[in-house]
């Protein structure tokens, strides 16, 4: 049933309606107050100035370490909830990233949760009292669902993903759903029904997209693990814009159920579920408490029955004959669009940290035709030429976005595909992916006994844009990130630096490429990019979810992230 008045003369009408609604979930006690209208271009450090001591010690707590103090009793699960309700609704205030705040079913579940604790003396799962935040395309039941068209606001399903049920079983405590943009197709944040989502370290500046609101909410710690979806970088890129950790992991890794109804069938690029956080061990702390032990597959039978191998990822890398072992490849280029001078530095002072860690070898990674890797991502994304996203915008009369008609109607891959064009194009993606795994063969220096190759480069490192956060509606390459869902390898983002006006100086003797590097080229100006984060790439090979991760933690173990802040 749904919560809104079925007859709405306009889409303004909708819209204000849908705000209004949102605006009403705020409702938190205390109330905020005193925020003032005219905020700076960096707001991070706001919260400060209106939470308490113990609020801000809560929500900068990292998520693995309230986990132990909630699995303790230490922390209260009601305590925790209410810190990170309070946070979230000024996080809402300073950048518009949430569609719906959700104080009562918050605390009913969080006062569940210490009833348990006190009772059995043992926390229920996990993910015990952890508030974690979704992205609005994650079902949750008697709760509106509208993918961000205006036309789907009545849309009220009367069950939660399956993900949602693997959560709360594990303990976790959804208390925020997070904004995303018209047609969930922008590396962006901005639609008709909540206007745009913004970076908070500067406003003029996008938080990235899709996930955009989970990375926004995130980065003023409105949330400590958030969960998002993944087609051509949706969690990756506002991780990377805003400064936290997020992977995507493999398809069929993650159980999608009830999630991304509006694309069911759509199998040649397919969007995955993923964990964002403020935290590498928030990553692996989702990834243990959905997979590890359920047997997820058992109940979607898509899913591939890997469980979760964190056992078995440190015999990547470690032996106790040789100790520690890592080969990285790094790309620092994609051989398309060249990196803004921060995302450069940011490489070059991480490969220069990595050569002085014993067991770590640095090889060159020579990118493999990415520009065939998007003309197939493209193709594929809307292989009915976008007749779906016309329809239902047409439905309640709202307008293209700028980002959307650039992704629909001027992208020249998007066309009406006959079956036999389908077929052509997967089959394109298909010798693409086999022909990048004979690039990854290649780095093999030996064989083993059976004849499996052995020495061969364990992850990439790389860029994860063509710069930091882009000015709003900018966000026009996608190939740093789409690259991957095309091969469907893992890849985790993770914070390096943020942009340095003194060391990150343009290089105007650069002479573009093609299109696409002179229009990313004229988009940077020092200036422009004033306190924004940059964060890079480590990719793994198809099912290698437990390797990337593992490498992830060993780099992060021995190298504090990021590794510096601009003075």
């Amino acid at each position: 049933m749904s919560v809104f008045p079925k007859q709405m003369d306009t889409w303004q009408e909708t819209v204000a309606v849908v705000q209004q609604y949102r605006d009403n979930s705020l409702d938190i006690d205390p109330p905020l107050s005193g925020i003032p209208l005219n905020l700076p271009s960096n707001v991070s450090e706001i919260p400060r100035k209106f939470l308490s001591a113990i609020e801000l010690d809560i929500t900068e707590t990292p998520p693995e370490h309230l986990l132990e103090k909630l699995a303790s009793g230490e922390l209260s699960s009601v305590a925790v909830t209410q810190a990170f309700l309070r946070r979230a609704a000024l996080a809402q205030r300073l950048t518009n990233c949430l569609t719906e705040l959700l104080p009562r079913r918050a605390l009913a579940r969080a006062k569940e949760l210490d009833d348990h604790l006190s009772q059995h003396g043992k926390p229920i799962g996990p993910l015990h009292g952890l508030p974690v935040s979704i992205k609005e395309q994650i079902t949750l039941a008697d709760h509106p669902l509208n993918y961000s068209y205006v036309s789907w606001v009545d849309n009220v399903p009367r069950h939660s993903a399956y993900l949602i049920d693997l959560l709360e079983t594990a303990g976790a405590v959804i208390h925020a759903r997070t904004t995303q943009p018209q047609l969930i197709m922008h590396l962006e944040c901005a639609s008709n029904l909540y206007g745009t989502t913004v970076n908070p370290f500067n406003c003029s500046l996008t938080s990235g997209g899709s996930s955009g609101g989970e990375g926004a909410l995130l980065a003023l710690k409105g949330s400590a693990l958030g969960v998002g979806t993944d087609i051509g970088g949706s969690v990756r890129s506002p991780a990377a814009n805003c400064g936290v950790w997020a992977l995507r992991p493999t398809t069929g890794r993650v159980p999608m159920l009830g999630i991304d109804e509006d694309y069911i069938g759509q199998e040649a690029i397919r969007a995955v579920a993923g964990p964002m956080s403020t935290s590498f061990e928030g990553l692996r702390s989702f990834m243990r408490a959905v997979l590890r032990g359920r047997k997820p597959e058992l109940k979607e039978p898509g899913l591939i029955p890997l469980g979760w191998r964190d056992d078995e990822a440190k015999s990547h890398f470690w032996s106790e004959e040789k100790g520690w072992r890592l080969k990285i490849g790094v790309m620092w280029d994609d051989g398309v669009v060249k990196p803004h001078p921060p995302v450069q530095r940011a490489l070059r002072e991480l490969v220069e940290a990595l050569k002085e860690i014993d067991g770590v070898e640095i090889r060159d990674w020579e990118p493999y035709h990415h520009d065939q890797a998007w003309s197939i991502a493209a193709s594929l994304y809307f292989p009915d030429g976008g007749a779906d996203e016309e329809r239902e915008l047409r439905a309640s009369g709202e307008p293209w976005l700028p980002l959307s008609r650039w992704i629909v109607k001027d992208n020249p891959f998007c066309k009406e595909l006959g079956m036999h064009d389908l077929w052509d194009w997967t089959a394109k993606r298909e010798q693409y992916r086999i022909k990048y795994a004979s690039r990854w063969l290649e780095t093999a220096t030996g064989d083993d006994e059976r004849g499996v190759p052995t020495g061969m480069v364990d992850v990439l490192l790389c860029p994860a844009g063509p710069g930091a956060a882009p000015p709003l509606e900018n966000s026009k390459y996608w190939g740093y990130l789409a690259q991957w869902n095309v091969l469907d390898y893992p890849a985790a983002v993770f914070p390096v630096t943020t942009v340095d006006k003194g060391a990150d100086k343009k290089d105007q003797s650069y002479r573009p490429r093609n299109e696409q590097d002179a229009f990313n080229h004229e988009l940077y100006e020092p200036e422009r990019y004033t306190d924004a984060p940059v964060g890079l790439q480590l990719v793994g090979r198809i099912y290698e979810d437990e390797k990337v991760l593992a490498a992830l933690d060993f780099i992060s173990s021995r190298i504090q992230l990021p590794l510096r802040k601009a003075t």
